[in-house]
């Protein structure tokens, strides 16, 4: 069973405008994706940063936004529609310890959810084994529910799946680290 999973109701108080002024997708993302790249976003929720990085991949990348939950999916997918992005999204529902089969993808992105996953390692091992070589995690933790060491546990543990830290972006309210499959 899950640790906790952000019911999607819930995910409305944190994924609204005004997060803007903390999280803006184009500028986080901007320096790891380019046109025509694969990305997956794990626990994507409604699709805030999602559709920021599809923006970033234009007409020939593609987004692959994983969730447990449909309500998030479909807001997800409600929400691409607006923003003109929708043919670029893929939404795939997951298991809560599996994020299915994919295609090797150049970048993806863990934000505010492996705290959430009942095996950290389990997990760290399926997006590692979906990484195209030399590609990249940005692995992200609130610092309101995951603590200094415990982010540096779930670190080491990625470290003993193969990624290597590579850097330390800061990000607001946030512990980070960009990691990358050698």
């Amino acid at each position: 069973m899950a640790k906790h999973v952000c019911p999607w109701w819930l995910a409305y108080t944190f994924d609204n405008p005004l997060r803007r002024i903390f999280h803006k997708p184009e500028e986080m993302f901007a320096p790891y994706l380019r046109e025509g790249m694969t990305a997956i976003d794990l626990g994507c929720g409604m699709g805030y940063f999602s559709i920021g990085m599809a923006k970033l991949v234009g007409d020939t990348g593609k987004i692959l936004s994983v969730d447990l939950q449909q309500q998030m999916l479909d807001t997800l997918m409600r929400r691409a529609g607006k923003a003109g992005v929708a043919g670029r999204i893929t939404p795939l529902r997951c298991e809560e310890n599996n994020i299915g089969n994919h295609d090797e993808v150049d970048f993806a992105l863990a934000f505010w959810m492996a705290h959430e996953t009942p095996d950290e390692g389990r997990f760290l091992q399926q997006v590692q084994a979906i990484l195209k070589k030399s590609g990249k995690l940005l692995l992200a933790e609130p610092k309101l529910h995951v603590t200094g060491g415990e982010f540096q546990k779930t670190l080491a543990i990625a470290q003993k799946t193969g990624l290597e830290r590579i850097g330390s972006p800061i990000i607001a309210l946030s512990h980070a680290a960009l990691l990358e499959k050698p």
